[in-house]
């Protein structure tokens, strides 16, 4: 952490208190009380509406913690109202008095919170990383500060911004101005105080998100901070700082120090509204006391103000006002303390102040639903009302006038009661009018490439003819690179008038030398410029670092002779086609791409709905550039560099099963689903469907086979090798126990009967294989053209009891089940190759095509089957059946074969010869599985764990997210792929994403 000399501080005018005549930051001061001295009038009617061209393009829409970003939110003073825009980047200055615009001010990237204004001045903060002080008379710029340490940008929430996003609203008190930088806590976390007389730095603070510190889930450390999304808050000696999902942290006003971040202790409370009054501060329905951070009552969900010495809290159904009393009350080991409780002193039902609450005067003002309330304090009766046309998340009172601001991105304004009839200020709609030329170059551009859809880069757009094109002609997300600033400027205007600007095309200063723009994000690459100078060239060794690797495509140079170059897929990038990476169920991809300390390359909110952690839902897979997750009522395929949609292939209930706390799903039953060149193959256990991997288009369905008993069966085990599609018939009766709590477990199949070989593309049988016994699913792997399976008498300790009501079932103290024997059939025929007759006593296998190895262990994982015992490994030659090797092994996660190694939590062994091998794996909590690549092992460790085996620098954390409960984080195609695993729990982690890391290296 960097401080400056720190200078005395003066108080400038803008206190704890808005004016009477003004609302100059957020929520009206630095506490963001939401008080107001102001009294309205007691009748309001609508003096203006003001209707953006976009509403707000919200960072995190699925999140009910994370609220900055859904309205316009509003700040008035100097004779200007203010708000930013989220979908253009712009902030906008209106006359407070009739509505109308008075200027605008381009940043390069969302604008997400409402600026702060001191004298004639207004600070505003923007998701490419700056704070701005712009002019109050013309919007012009007076200076700007950069949170992080560069300029580069990635794609965040789907528009491309700040590697470290400025998402701490600023806040000003006594003459400085504080904002923060950056998100991801492993990428740095930057709090930053300037002197708004003389724009001087103050103090940096850039080492809050690498504390190591007790992480939301009971005995989880990792080093992942604090990080920084929401308004700040300033009190007389504090900063409080929103941290996301999770309780604000609390730094020292003076010199930016770190005070306290109680994180584990509040574990499942957060979010980014935070108002302080008197000695506490407000956050996610919770008082904390302002000095400690100790909680000191529950309020419930909903908007919070101050009024008068106490607060008001508006829910859903009521609004009520409370009282801070100190009292005397028993601790927790009975000895006498004093507590701060907050009593009720009236409440009001039928109120909705779930969305806003402010007071004005002895005015309160309630926004919730479509509505908007105002109260008297005093007779507590509505006294007025209206209704708007969205939520009312954003409120503010000043010069006698009401504003709200709605998520449907309008901004009303209430005034004195008048019979002059409302304004309406609605942007105009154009539709652009592109010029035939360029009309005709884009759709030749298209006509070559067979692009419409994605990201595409203009590396030199001129004055921006072929990005309006392009916009018109494909549904293209455009970014375009203009070499000086003004001419940045008179593009954007252009954009902005034809109502393009930010939602379809974004132009950002530079040239296809110096561009601020990640890699691997662009699908196409096009140039302006080049439509008259002719082609770039480009080569496989020399590639556009934006274009998107395996298809991305360049396509410059003049009408009639343009030149295309493709960029191939990455070498030496792995697939993950199966659960656990490939038909011999390694858990580790070929890919030796991914090393070093991770870096994000892209993170957003995805509207897929999950199943919950506990369920162990079924891992994603990436195949040739796109990563297919299965989500509770769909496929859905993602392109993995830039984190698009790419299809979506409906499937009801698919994983309802999984959508429970019984901590078995997958672990028991394997996946239902796999990818091959042949196709993307899922079963709904009835039949299966043969998808286009690009498409999404059903190419084909397969019933399931008969059974042995001569009924329809249903689908099991999955694998595919793209001529041979490989499955089990399910045995329906082997329902296992929850290792959890309770929970139907009537779906749960781990066990089979058959198993069988359909040919890939037409679904003929091949053959199938009847167990004389049982086919444990997890005991089935692929290689070398066999097919190793387990076949074993069931193991009747793992069978659940639908009668037993048990919420948690006790250990069993002995599984009697019996050793089997290991077959190994031929995958053409089906006809039986060798087999080991009676020995078989493991429970899954691996096999490594690389070493004609064959693992057979246990899955003796945290929350497991009894018949998981654990203890013992041994490996056999794929080929003959002979044994190479066995031992007494202690290991508590799924083996994992990377080259000539076995790695599990535990320990690591020579896979040829069983020697132990150097391995140090030390991981905090965390029960899911261990994913790999040739370098990398990734693993739950609090946060996201890695472990470079390169490096020896031991376990490493990417902070701010939580991975799942068995395997959702893959290391492949040169990336890490993280899509969310996180449904249905409470803890507060900062950040609940979709993302794509990079390795540093």
């Amino acid at each position: 952490m960097r401080t400056s000399a720190l200078v005395a501080l003066t108080i400038c005018g803008w206190l704890a208190t808005a004016s009477a005549a003004e609302w100059p930051m957020y929520r009206a001061n630095a506490e963001r009380s939401g008080n107001s001295a102001e009294e309205l009038p007691a009748e309001l009617s609508l003096a203006w509406t003001y209707k953006p061209s976009h509403p707000p393009t919200t960072a995190w829409p699925r999140d009910d913690r994370m609220h900055f970003d859904r309205a316009h939110d509003v700040v008035i003073g100097g004779g200007v109202l203010l708000f930013g825009t989220s979908a253009e980047g712009r902030v906008i200055a209106l006359d407070p008095a009739t509505g109308r615009e008075k200027w605008s001010f381009f940043t390069d990237a969302p604008v997400r919170f409402a600026p702060a204004i001191w004298n004639d001045r207004a600070y505003v903060v923007s998701d490419d990383g700056y704070l701005y002080c712009l002019s109050l008379a013309d919007g012009s710029l007076v200076q700007k500060w950069r949170g992080g340490p560069t300029d580069e940008m990635i794609l965040g929430n789907g528009r491309m911004v700040s590697r470290w996003p400025a998402r701490g609203g600023p806040v000003i008190r006594d003459g400085i101005v504080y904002f923060g930088a950056g998100i991801w806590q492993s990428e740095g976390i930057f709090l930053v105080a300037i002197d708004c007389e003389s724009g001087r730095e103050v103090w940096r603070n850039d080492q809050a998100g690498k504390i190591y510190m007790p992480q939301p889930h009971g005995g989880a450390n990792a080093e992942s901070g604090v990080s920084a999304q929401g308004y700040f808050v300033a009190t007389p000696d504090a900063l409080v700082v929103p941290t996301g999902r999770a309780v604000p942290a609390v730094f020292s006003r003076g010199d930016g120090r770190f005070r306290y971040y109680h994180l584990q202790a509040n574990g499942h409370v957060g979010g980014t509204l935070t108002v302080a009054a008197g000695e506490a501060f407000y956050n996610g329905g919770t008082a904390f006391s302002l000095s400690t951070g100790a909680a000191e009552g529950k309020l419930g969900a909903g908007g919070v103000a101050k009024l008068g010495e106490g607060i008001v809290h508006g829910g859903k159904k009521e609004l009520r006002a409370l009282k801070v009393v100190e009292k005397t009350v028993p601790d927790r080991k009975g000895v006498p303390a004093k507590s701060r409780v907050h009593e009720v002193v009236w409440s009001l039902p039928g109120v909705d102040g779930s969305a806003a609450v402010i007071v004005a005067g002895e005015t309160i003002y309630a926004g919730g639903g479509t509505t908007v309330v105002a109260v008297d304090s005093a007779s507590r009766n509505v006294i007025w009302q209206a209704q708007v046309d969205g939520t009312p998340y954003g409120l503010a009172a000043a010069n006698g006038k009401l504003y709200v601001s709605t998520d449907a991105g309008t901004i009303y304004c209430f005034a004195p009661k008048s019979d002059r009839p409302p304004i309406e200020f609605a942007a105009p709609r154009r539709r652009p009018q592109a010029n035939d030329r360029f009309i005709a170059e884009a759709d030749e551009i298209v006509r070559r490439t067979g692009v419409k859809e994605g990201y595409c880069l203009d590396l030199d757009c001129g004055d921006g003819s072929l990005a309006i094109a392009l916009a018109e002609r494909t549904s293209l997300q455009i970014y375009a690179l203009s070499p000086t600033a003004d001419q940045t400027a008179a593009v954007r205007k252009r954009l902005s008038e034809l109502d393009l600007y930010g939602v379809r095309v974004n132009v950002h200063q530079g040239d296809a030398g110096r561009q601020r723009y990640g890699k691997y994000f662009a699908d196409l690459v096009v140039s302006a410029e080049s439509l008259e100078d002719g082609p770039l060239t480009f080569s496989a060794d020399d590639p556009p670092s934006a274009l998107r690797p395996g298809g991305g495509v360049a396509c410059t140079g003049k009408a009639g002779s343009m030149r295309l170059f493709t960029r191939t897929a990455l070498a030496n990038a792995g697939n993950w086609t199966h659960q656990y990476s490939d038909l011999g169920n390694t858990s580790c991809s070929a890919d030796e791409l991914v090393q070093g300390q991770l870096r994000m390359l892209w993170f957003r909110d995805v509207d897929l709905e999950m199943p919950q952690r506990h369920g162990r839902g079924h891992a994603p897979l990436f195949f040739e550039g796109r990563m297919f997750v299965e989500g509770l009522d769909a496929l859905r395929a993602v392109d993995a560099y830039n984190g698009r949609n790419l299809w979506e292939f409906k499937l009801p209930g698919i994983q309802t099963a999984f959508n429970a706390d019984h901590l078995a799903g997958t672990a028991v039953t394997g996946s239902n689903f796999c990818v091959a060149n042949s196709g993307v193959y899922v079963h709904d256990k009835q039949r299966c469907y043969r998808l286009d991997p690009g498409t999404g288009k059903k190419l084909g369905e397969f019933p399931a086979l008969v059974g042995t008993d001569d009924q329809p069966g249903q689908w099991g085990y999955i694998a595919c090798d793209g001529q041979r599609l490989f499955g089990t018939l399910a045995n329906p009766d082997h329902k296992v126990r929850y290792a959890y709590v309770r929970a139907d477990m009537s779906d749960m199949w781990g066990e089979s009967n058959t198993v069988f070989a359909l040919d890939a593309e037409s679904g003929r049988l091949l053959w199938r294989y009847d167990a004389h016994e049982s086919i444990r699913n997890n005991a089935i792997a692929i290689g070398a053209d066999k097919v190793f399976l387990i076949d074993r008498a069931i193991a009747k300790e793992d069978l659940w009891d639908p009668k037993d009501p048990s919420r948690k079932l006790p250990p069993v103290a002995e599984v009697k089940q019996l050793p089997g024997t290991l077959v190994a059939l031929d995958a053409v025929t089906g006809k039986i190759a060798w087999k080991s007759e009676g020995d078989a006593w493991g429970t899954m296998l691996a096999y490594s095509k690389e070493h004609d190895a064959l693992l057979m262990g246990y899955q003796s994982t945290r929350f497991k089957l009894p018949s998981e015992v654990g203890g013992k490994l041994a490996v056999f030659r794929g080929t003959s059946g002979k044994p190479l090797w066995e031992k007494q092994a202690k290991y508590v996660t799924r083996p994992l074969i990377n080259d000539r190694k076995i790695y599990a939590q535990g320990g690591s062994w020579d896979l040829l010869t069983g020697e132990d091998q150097p391995f140090v794996f030390e991981r905090s909590y965390g029960c899911g599985q261990l994913a790999g690549s040739r370098h990398m092992l990734l693993f739950r460790s609090a946060t996201l764990g890695y472990l470079d085996l390169t490096h020896g620098s031991g376990v490493e954390n990417f902070g701010g997210i939580r991975p799942g409960c068995w395997i959702n984080a893959l290391p492949v195609g040169g990336l890490v792929l993280v899509p969310d695993a996180s449904a249905g729990c409470q803890c507060s982690y900062q950040n609940r994403s979709w993302m794509a890391l990079t390795g540093d290296e």
